[in-house]
Order: C-alpha cells, then structure tokens, then sequence
C-alpha cells in the first residue's frame, strides 16, 4: 500500500501543501504556491487504488500538476462509487480561481475519454467560457476532443454529434423552443443525446448558479436548479462533478448537489430538508465538520491559492457638503413619495393584494437608489487612486456588479434616440417606480369601463353622490362599504379620486425633475469619460451600448460593437488588449466576473502589478469570490492588490455586512473553516465614535424611522407602533440608507454598540457561536490521554474489491494551561518596567501570587500571569492591580504561587478561595480556574452519526445548542478537529458514545474476518478490528476468488450466527448504526468471543 506523502507547513489558518496526498505518478508542482485550511487539512482523504489513464506524457511535461492530478484521481475513483439508491455518487471541487479548476475538468473528461466513455457535458456560466474549456483540452494534450457550442446544434442535427463536449450554459439549460422543433426544451435535447444508459461525465462548472433550489420563505425554486436536478436524476448512472469555489457557500444551497450521498437512502437524513434543518441548528461549526466529513469521505477537495503577497486595503471616502445635501434631498423626496403612494392607495380603496405588490416595488426601489448614490461618492476618488497607480507602472481593474443599461435605454426611447447629458441611472429607478407603479390608474381607461362619459363634466346632487361608487383598483366598494369620515359628502367621486391621484403622482414626477438636476450620472459612463473614454479603457460588462462624451463637447449613445469584432466576443477582445497592454484600466461587471483571467501572467506582455478596486460591494459573496478571482491565479508574476472603497454613509454597511457574513459562510463550509476569509472580511470599519444622542436627535430618528417605514402610524390615532419586521436586521440595515445622513450616521454608531454589547454578553453566557475554538494555542499543552475508534460501513464501490469503512474518533485531551514557577522566573527575568513583578492579592485570608508585565505605556495596561491558568486574555490597568494587590519580592511571592499551581490541578478556584464548590457538593464537575482540564472531542466521519449525536447533545445540552468545534495540536504535533464532547469524565463520554452509536439488533448474519483492500496492488491483505470479526451481509464481498483463502473457506461455508439478546456493553462502537432497517446491506462488526 503505498505511503501517504504530505507534508504542511503551518501558518495561522492556512496549511501550505507541500506534497500531494498521491504518491504514484506524483506530477510536477504547481506553479505557485497554494494552501488549504488547517482544519481541512486535519483530516486525510481515503487512500488512492484507482489508477489514472492518462498519458505519461501528459504527466511528465507538467500539462497537469500534482494538485490538479490529485483532484482528477479522487473524482475518478468516487465515481466507481454508488449510493445505496442505486445512483452513481458525485465529486464536489472547491478549489479556488487560479489552482486551475478548468484543468482539472478537462482532465477527468480526458481521463473518461481514454476509457470509451466519448461523450460529455460541461455547463457553465457563459459562452464565453467555451473556448476557454478547448484551450484547457488543447493544452492537457486532448486535442481529438471538440468541444460543441449546445446553442449551435439544432434539434435536427442532434445526433450528428456522434462525440465530445457539449458546452452549455445553465440559462439555455433551462431554454424552450419557440419554434416547436424535435424537442421542446433543451433539456430534453440533451436527454435525448445523451441516452438512457449515459455513464460518461456531467460538468457542473460555477455550479453556486444552480443554488436556491430549497428557496426561503415564500420564494420560489429556480428553473436552474430544478434543471439541474432533473438532468441528474433522469441520467443515475453520469458521472457528475461539482466545481466551483462558492458553490457551497450556504448548505441551504446544496440542494443540488443530491450525488454527494450526505442526504437520502442510506444515510441520517432522509431528505435534504433533514440535513438543513440539522446543520443550520447547530450554527456554523455544524458547517465545517459537513466540509470534513465530505473531504473524510473521498467526495471533496478545497484548496486555493496562497494569499501570499496580496495586500488589502479599504479606503474610506469623506463625503463633500453638496454630495451630504443632494443626499438629504432625495431622502426627503422619498419620504414625500412614500406618503402619496400611501395616501393614493387609500384613496383608490387598493386590494390588500396590490398594496403588497406595490410595497414590495417600492422599497425595491427605495434600495438601489440609495445604493447607487452610495456608488456615485466614490467615483471621483477611484478615477484619483487608478491614474495615480497607472503612473507608478501598475495597471488597474475597477470591479462593479451592475450597469445601468436597462435605465439607459428608457431614457433613450424617451429622447427619440437622442440624449442631453449622461443618464442618472438613480433618477431613472424612481421615475419608473413613479409611472409604472403608483397607485393612479389611466382615467380614459378607467372611466370607459365604468361607463362614465367625461365628455361633460356635472356637479352631481346629494341624491346622485350616494349612488356613485369609489374607484377601486381591483375590486369597486359602495360609499357605504368604505370606510370614511360619516361626514355628509365624505364619500370622494370617482373622478375627484382619480385626478386626485394623477395630481400626486405628476407632483412628485415634477419633484423629480428638480431633484435630477443634481443627482449623479450612471457610474460606468462617468468612470471610462472620467479615465480617457473607451479607446483608454477596456469594457467587459453585458451592457450593448454606452454614452460618450464626443469632442464638441456634445453627449450621443453609441454602440459598443466593433467592425471587426462580433459582438459575442468583444468582451474577450477587451481582455486582450488588457492583457497586451494596448489598455492599462479595466472595468468590470458581473457578466465578466466568471472565468475572465486578468492576472499578471507570465505568459502575456502586460505583467504590471494588478490594483483591484472595488466600487461597488456585491450583494453576493459569491459574486465578490468571482471578481477576486479575476486577479490572483496561478502563473502570476505579482500577487495583487485590493483595494475597497467605502463611503462614509453608515446605511452602506448593509452591503458590506452581507459580504462580511457571506465570506464567513464562505470559508466554513467552503473551505472548512470559516476564519479562513477573516484576511479579506469587510465587517470591520471604523465608526465615528464622537456621535451622541440627545433628545433632539432622537426625536428626528423618531421621524426618520417614520419615513423609511420602520415605525407605522395610526391613521385616526396617530398611535407609533413597530412595524412588524422590527426585529429583522437585515431589513433595517436596508431602510436606513433612505435616512438624513447624520441621522442614519447617530442610528447606525447606536446599532453597532448595541451589538458589541449583545456579542460580549452572549460571549459570557456561553450562548455565542464562536466556529472553530482553539485549544493548546499559545502557552497550553495538550496532551492526548485516550482514543476510542469506531468503525461504520460505507457504500459499496463498482469493480472493486473494498469494505469501504468510514472511521471516527473519541479523542480524550487534557490541556495544560497553567505556569509553573520556573516559568514564571523566566519571564520575570525578561521584565524591565518600574512596576513589573509578583504581586500578593488576598482574598478570604488566602493569599496568592501573580506576575505582570507593562504592554501599553501610554494607557498604563498590563499583561497579568497566573499559577493556574497562565497568561490572562484580559489586560488590566495599573489603577486596578494596585487597588486589589501589592508588589512582593520574588522570594515572597514563590510559596503562594507553587501552592496554588499544584491546587488548581483537581481544585476549582470556588473551593481554593471559599474551602468549598456549590457544584461540586451536589455531585457536579467545576472546571473553573482549573490548570488541567479534559475534553472529550468526536472527530472523523461524524456525518453518518449526526443524528445519533444530536440525541446525545440534546438530552445533555438541549436541543438547540450549537456545536462547538474545536482544533488542537497535541505536543507529538498531532492536528484534531471535531466536536467537544458536553462530558466531563471518561465514563460520561464512554456512555454517551454507545448512547450514540448502539442500537441493538436480533438479525442472522453470516461472518468473516475483517480485511481491506491493499491499494497499490488491489489484492485484499487481512487487517483484524482489534477483537472483532466482520459480518457479510447479503454478499457485501462480491467476489470470493479475491479473497484470501482463509476467508474464501469461512465464506464458502455461509456459516451463520444469529446473535439475540446481545448485551449493549458487547457491541463493537456504532456498529449496529445501520441495523434499524430491515433491509441488511452493510457489513458490520461485533466483538469477537
């Protein structure tokens, strides 16, 4: 069996990858340096029997590097894996940009390719990306494989196609035909090509675009992952990988991904809503131990490029006094809107139905444009920075998630072709909002259908008036139905009604137009007139057209298509002139932030330094991995910078918070740690410190909250209530960018207080999530007193003679916190500082020892030693350590110090003050103020014995309790991640683990020795379970002749036991897991006698 050969070398919480975990036909290296989490890295993935055929050649000349070569063999031999449903399991990538992922694809399709399996699928984001997939074939060395575009092949010529790649995006995936060919859908085109018993592979490449397939609320699934799912469960027997570097960023997005085995027959969970409701319980360490156990398990790999090099950096922009008041004005000018989209709804007696349309399109609006002035104050200082880098030799990319095209051509259709000035993209989204949605129906239309002749305008009598209906907007009221003042001549007519509201709704159109004069153009069109104009900077957004400013100083719309260039590739046209040099500025949008590669390249002419700014913070995490990535890949001659632009306005934090919290996701399940993004998290700003309320300024809050709907008033009362989202973080956040900038700037500094009030409580009453805990980091010793090891069956694998088992631990750790006394001298001896030293503090007559050290001068704050648990976390001032204790020498400190050391090794600090523990006089464990505490941590395969656990953490913690993650590395440098244990001794957790694993079983079985498979010669060697034999289940081993002739002759003989009444204490771990079914397919394991 051949050797794993990995070696880390460990850097906070990244580990680097020195060698791969395959030892036969390692491969070159990669060309730049990548790591992987050190929690990923803490687990190792199955051993590798299966054998690459790809050409040596191929190999040896470094077309494939070692860590793309490791991916390929892990994918290649899941894929000879089927689910207990009968489907053929999946393989999920997360590799991230710049490790090669395309590579990667396009060798396992050359790997299948080699092996008869001729046809393919790769989707993907774009059609761009379609040549991209053949240059990554073409220079792996699988030059014989085309590549066919889906959207080119007609229904006709389906089956002309006899091999090769189908490329496809996932938005024709979902595409009908209009002109009722063969196929309706090209789904079912493809169904159709690839056939009933299609076992080639099915590349979901950048699959996060097929997320939301288990929608939230009352959203709805996404055509595309229901697509996505259909294409997988009409084809079981495809060989279907994952890629993408996001495409895990929430569980709740892995719906699609019903091939990794984690859900369904077989396993815990029997749907995937069991899976989510179990993960998202547990918070986000549950999170991070999925990405382990799928990495455990064989079925995931996650590595990523170094961010060695890379620097970040967020500029904050200062907002200009005219910028602060055209600000304050559009938010007047709103909560004016808001007030007559209220007043005409009443007025048009609206249905409860059409009034939450209605909300829901105007707070829509409301959002993006706030955002789009939030975008507008940084424009200037982004031109500055991008030509100051182009002048120092470095070359910039501007990254932004949308462009405004759809405003752009409103304003055109409007100006018959012709334009003024620059269109402001935030003018247009409220005059849409204005004429499309505000309560004021047409009133020739409207009239026409109640039958009402405008021809001639009469004053109606009293008599009529009661007779008149309201105008409604979806259903009609009488007068009486409505509900109004009992005023004679309440009831409004229903031309009083309508031209009221066409009143309003051209006074606030008119308000608008005074308002534009002063509100900013669209970004883009500002940033390239800004930089030079279009021959200076290259374009690659989805927009078709844009606004130029022409040299008489005039303004035009022009198309942005070329001669000589066809449209569908003019985006990879500007990227090489980016990359040649002919142009040093590039912007970019969403539609070219999948798959464009704008690093510095070794390979190309422009190889200055990259400066990546980002204007606009994507909604999305998984739309900024993507822009990142556009900068830092692989054969890189510079790391790059970046550079995030954010402005002073406190409601643009909305954005960055859901970044900030979508890039710790991320990294969790991602990457399996979730402080892996910490190096690029944008939660942290600077906030001003010096804002104050007073009652003035809460009551202005008051009404600013009014304004943006946040607090409701009562029509007749004028009673303030919440609204009934109070509580939603998110929706706040939201709102408040439509408040005074002072005012959301005072709410905003009160919300984050607040906040870091609530964390530090919640820190101190246990009930915060923290992720990963760190045990043994610093000066703690961990040392490792017990492991327990169980054993459960896997799936079984075709044309391969394996007991496919899945392993995890018990670990039992004791953690060494404390400092001897000579340590303690050590450290003294270090001192220098006039107040540094031991000093006494006495407490209930008992006296003990402590040591400081000055760290801050300036505020005179100190680092505190203690005998039992060693260096504090907390620093404490001068003022606070005089007031509690006084300096000693050495010699005066020494006995209290080696007393309470030895103490707190099995005595509380309660009972080494008080003489007593209330804890511990009714029978209970106290860790507090311990030296030496234990943990018990469950590690390993832990996913297919989640619901087992639950049971045990639940009885002993509650059923909502997060589960708290813990890494250490043991003295013998040992790395564990897993779960603490809720035990405090060795029986407790003894007890609790069969609690979680047994489930006694009265089935007749027949058995073997336990064995495995020897990897490098796939001939079975013996390999005992200490003190158990393995029982085969309805022809577990499939073929005896490759069996060891000891166990073919115990086989053969289909000796059975049947084991009835079993002791609990007898079974062997978790290996009466799989026996509650009826249905017998596992092997499992029993002690032997």
């Amino acid at each position: 069996m051949p050797t794993k050969s990995l070696f880390f070398t460990v850097f906070g919480k990244f580990v680097k990858l020195i060698l791969s975990h395959l030892s036969v036909r390692i491969g070159l290296r990669h060309p730049d340096p990548v790591v992987e989490t050190s929690s990923l890295s803490s687990v190792n993935p199955p051993d590798v029997w299966y054998r690459l055929s790809i050409p040596e050649e191929t190999i040896d000349r470094g077309w494939l590097s070692a860590l793309q070569l490791e991916a390929i063999t892990y994918a290649a031999q899941q894929h000879e894996t089927f689910l207990p449903n009968g489907d053929r399991a999946a393989y999920l990538i997360g590799d991230g940009a710049g490790v090669g992922k395309g590579r990667t694809i396009a060798g396992i399709i050359y790997e299948n390719y080699l092996l008869g399996r001729k046809r393919s699928l790769w989707f993907s984001v774009s059609n761009d990306l379609k040549y991209d997939a053949e240059r990554d074939l073409r220079d792996i060395g699988a030059k014989n494989i085309q590549v066919h575009s889906l959207n080119k092949i007609s229904s006709k010529h389906n089956g002309s196609v006899k091999k090769g790649v189908i490329f496809a995006t996932y938005s024709s995936l979902i595409g009908e035909s209009q002109s009722g060919g063969k196929y309706k859908t090209r789904l079912k085109q493809l169904l159709h090509w690839c056939g009933d018993d299609f076992d080639g592979v099915i590349i979901f490449d950048e699959c996060h675009k097929a997320k939301n397939v288990c929608p939230i609320g009352s959203s709805k699934p996404t055509k595309t992952g229901l697509a996505v799912l259909e294409l997988q469960n009409k084809l079981p027997k495809a060989r279907v990988v994952y890629a993408s570097a996001t495409g895990a960023s929430e569980p709740r997005n892995m719906a699609y991904m019903n091939r990794l085995g984690i859900w369904g027959e077989g396993t815990p969970f029997k749907e995937f809503t069991n899976f989510i409701q179990a993960v998202e319980r547990r918070g986000v360490g549950a999170m991070e131990i999925v990405a382990m156990d799928m990495k455990l398990r064989g079925m995931y790999i996650a590595r990523q490029l170094s961010f060695t090099g890379v620097t970040f950096k967020i500029e904050e922009v200062p907002l200009t006094q005219d910028y602060i008041k055209m600000y304050n004005k559009s938010v007047r000018l709103w909560v004016r809107a808001r007030e007559k989209f209220q007043q005409a709804a009443n007025l048009m007696d609206a249905e409860q139905r059409m009034k939450k349309s209605m909300w829901g399109q105007f707070w829509s609006a409301h959002q993006r444009f706030f955002k789009y002035l939030c975008i507008a104050s940084k424009v200037r200082r982004v031109v500055q920075l991008a030509r100051e880098e182009v002048k120092n030799g470095k070359c910039v990319v501007i990254g932004l998630q949308s462009t405004g095209e759809a405003r752009t051509l409103e304003a055109l259709e409007e100006g018959g072709g012709e334009l003024n000035d620059f269109v402001s993209t935030a003018k247009g989204v409220l005059q849409s909002l204005v004429e499309k949605h505000f309560p004021a129906p047409d009133r020739q239309k409207l009239f026409s259908l109640l039958g009402i002749d405008l021809s001639v305008k009469e004053t109606p009598s009293p008599s009529e008036t009661s007779k008149e209906k309201k105008v409604p907007i979806i259903t009609m009221n009488t007068c009486s139905e409505a509900k109004s003042e009992p005023e004679e001549n309440s009831c409004v007519t229903s031309q009083d009604a309508v031209e009221d509201a066409q009143r309003m709704k051209r006074d606030l159109l008119e308000q608008l137009e005074q308002l534009a004069e002063n509100l900013p153009p669209n970004t883009l069109d500002e940033l390239i007139d800004e930089l030079g104009g279009p021959d200076i900077v290259a374009e690659m957004t989805g927009r078709k057209g844009r606004v130029v400013s022409n040299d008489d100083g005039t303004i035009s719309y022009e198309s942005r298509s070329e001669l000589d260039v066809p449209v569908e590739i003019l985006n990879l046209t500007e990227k090489q002139r980016f990359m040649d040099g002919d142009k040093n500025i590039a912007i970019i949008s969403e539609a070219a932030s999948s798959g464009i590669s704008l690093q510095a390249d070794r390979r190309v002419k422009n190889q200055r330094r990259r400066v990546h700014m980002t204007l606009e913070l994507p909604w999305s995490a998984d739309r900024a991995i993507q822009q990142f990535g556009r900068t830092h890949r692989s054969n890189q001659v510079t790391a790059p910078e970046y550079v995030f632009l954010i402005s002073e306005l406190a409601g643009e934090q909305r954005f960055a918070s859901i970044v900030a919290k979508r890039l710790e996701s991320l990294g969790a399940l991602t990457h399996g740690d979730r402080r892996a993004t910490e190096t690029r998290d944008l939660s942290r700003f600077n906030f001003d410190n010096k804002v104050r309320l007073d009652y003035t300024h809460t009551v202005k809050i008051r009404n600013g909250l009014i304004g943006v709907g946040l607090i409701n008033v009562e029509d007749r009362s004028g009673v303030l209530s919440l609204d009934k989202d109070y509580n939603n973080i998110g929706k706040f956040l939201n709102r408040i960018l439509g408040m005074e900038v002072h005012q959301q700037n005072a709410l905003f500094q009160y919300f984050s207080d607040t906040l870091y009030a609530v964390i530090q409580n919640a820190k101190k009453t246990g009930r915060y999530d923290m992720g990963i805990l760190d045990l043994g980091s610093g000066d703690e010793k961990v040392k490792k007193v017990d492991v327990k090891k169980f054993l459960t069956p896997g799936y079984s694998t075709s044309g391969h003679v394996e007991l496919y088992t899945k392993l995890f631990l018990c670990v039992q750790v004791s953690v060494e916190r404390g400092m001897s006394w000579e340590d303690a001298t050590h450290v003294w001896a270090d001192q220098n500082g006039p107040d540094d030293g031991f000093y006494v503090q006495v407490r209930n007559n008992k006296k003990i020892s402590i040591l400081v050290k000055e760290v801050n001068l300036k505020k005179r704050l100190f680092m505190v030693y203690r005998p039992n648990i060693g260096k504090q976390v907390k620093l404490e001032t001068y003022a606070d350590i005089k007031k509690r204790s006084k300096k000693v020498l050495s010699d005066d400190a020494k006995q209290h110090w080696i007393d309470q050391y030895n103490s707190s090794a099995n005595v509380c600090s309660h009972a080494y003050w008080r003489g007593n523990c209330k804890k511990v006089s009714v029978g209970l464990q106290c860790e507090i103020g311990l030296r030496c505490r234990t943990y018990y941590v469950l590690c390993g395969s832990v996913l297919s014995v989640w619901t087992k656990v639950e049971g045990v953490l639940a009885s002993v913690s509650g059923a909502n309790v997060k589960m708290q993650i813990v890494r250490l590395r043991t003295e013998d440098g040992q790395r564990i991640v897993g779960i603490s244990w809720p035990c405090s001794s060795s029986k407790c957790g003894s007890n609790s683990i069969r609690r979680a694993s047994a489930t006694p079983s009265t089935h007749s079985v027949t058995y073997t020795p336990c064995f495995r498979a020897d990897v490098a010669s796939r001939q079975p060697f013996l390999s005992r379970h200490t003190g158990c034999v393995v029982f085969n289940i309805s022809g577990f081993v499939s073929k005896e002749d490759s069996l060891p002739k000891q166990l073919q002759n115990q086989s053969s003989a289909g000796q059975e036991t049947a084991l009835r009444g079993a002791k609990l204490d007898d079974i062997c771990s978790v290996c009466f897991l799989f026996t509650t079914s009826t249905r017998l397919n596992h092997g499992l394991c029993f002690p032997s006698t």
